[in-house]
């Protein structure tokens, strides 16, 4: 496996980071692609687009009562390939700002790292109600709720935000996702994606930083590693909370009920190389290689997850390195990681299941028939 420090990898002497307005191209040959079998995986994508409607017309059906916008209409199937930080592949309309679903979870993620680096979380072990005490973790239940139990979905809290309960029960309020009734189960046991709960976790996060998480993000993150100004991250229509006597909008984990971070893939291409980096951009470690490392290694009960980033672990995409791992959104949105070759692959609005399966298979199967790895 390779050994990355910022942008330099054992290929280049020189280290190489797309600037804020240009990023530079490489035929696919000159790093390490068959290009007859690269271009084949692409139009095999390009055949394989997600069936969710491009007007979002089932959008309430299938997740319920909408508490935030929602566009009009969205771009067809686009990806973006990466390989040693150069572009080498790209289809479809790559800057197309659209909603990008649980991809959010996954930036999430990071802004937790960050505020752990810098000292407003102890430890990511700690219980949250150690520094947030607006009244949310007082009850029995939620008291025991950790900052890694948030980041693993396992927290079980319990509760009510912004009009949505963690219970899932009620076709108009969770549309096709509603959840049956269960017992709550203790911090850290129990493995549910749910959405009210990592609100809280976005919420909580906001009581820390004190400015909304979208000006975080791209004040710390954003900014630095050359993102463009085109991405937008929506809070729900009443998600308005008091932070210390002033309002604040505070952001949600994906775009379920609306809202949420819209972003082009060409954005997220950016975001999936600063990551597959280890934090560190042109130089300047942004964020722990630490805890980098934790997010994207297995952790909590399910054997697929770390902190809010899907791994390879079990061999979802059996053809891919078991280290390697994902942003996931609904609707058919990634941003796929291989450290092992040095890949960032975003594909938006596919058909997702096997078809995410085969198309890594095919990506990484046109690097097995060349001498550059």
């Amino acid at each position: 496996m390779m050994l990355f420090a910022g942008c330099v990898t054992e290929q280049s002497a020189s280290p190489y980071c797309p600037t804020k307005d240009a990023w530079e191209r490489k035929l696919p040959e000159e790093v390490g692609f068959d290009s007859e079998r690269l271009a084949d995986a692409i139009a095999w994508a390009q055949t394989q687009a997600t069936d969710t409607p491009a007007d979002f017309s089932t959008q309430s059906e299938v997740f319920g009562r909408q508490l935030g916008p929602i566009p009009k209409s969205r771009a067809a199937t686009n990806g973006i390939i990466l390989r040693h930080g150069y572009i080498v592949a790209e289809f479809g309309d790559i800057e197309a700002v659209d909603p990008t679903y649980s991809v959010a979870k996954s930036y999430l993620s990071t802004l937790v790292g960050l505020t752990i680096d810098r000292g407003m979380i102890g430890s990511v072990s700690d219980p949250v109600q150690l520094v947030v005490n607006d009244g949310g973790y007082d009850s029995p239940q939620n008291s025991k709720v950790t900052w890694r139990h948030h980041v693993t979905q396992t927290s079980e809290w319990q509760g009510e935000l912004f009009g949505k309960s963690t219970s899932f029960i009620g076709k108009d309020e969770y549309g096709q996702s509603e959840m049956k009734a269960r017992e709550m189960n203790e911090p850290g046991t129990h493995y549910e994606y749910n959405d009210v709960r990592v609100n809280r976790l976005a919420l909580s996060l906001l009581r820390l930083w004190k400015r909304p998480l979208p000006d975080v993000l791209k004040t710390e993150i954003m900014d630095p590693i050359g993102a463009s100004k085109t991405w937008r991250y929506i809070p729900y229509d009443n998600a308005i909370v008091d932070v210390d006597g002033t309002q604040m909008a505070s952001s949600s984990g994906g775009t379920r009920w609306g809202g949420g971070l819209w972003m082009s893939s060409l954005d997220h291409a950016r975001f999936g190389l600063f990551i597959s980096r280890s934090g560190n951009w042109n130089g300047q470690q942004l964020i722990s290689r630490e805890w980098i490392a934790q997010a994207t290694s297995l952790q909590g009960v399910n054997p697929e997850y770390g902190y809010l980033w899907w791994l390879n672990t079990t061999g979802r995409w059996p053809a891919a390195p078991r280290s390697s791992f994902s942003a996931q959104g609904w609707g058919g949105n990634s941003i796929w990681i291989d450290p092992e070759h040095d890949l960032v692959v975003v594909w938006r609005w596919h058909a997702g299941g096997g078809a995410q399966a085969e198309f890594y298979e095919r990506i990484v199967g046109a690097l097995a028939h060349t001498d550059a790895k």
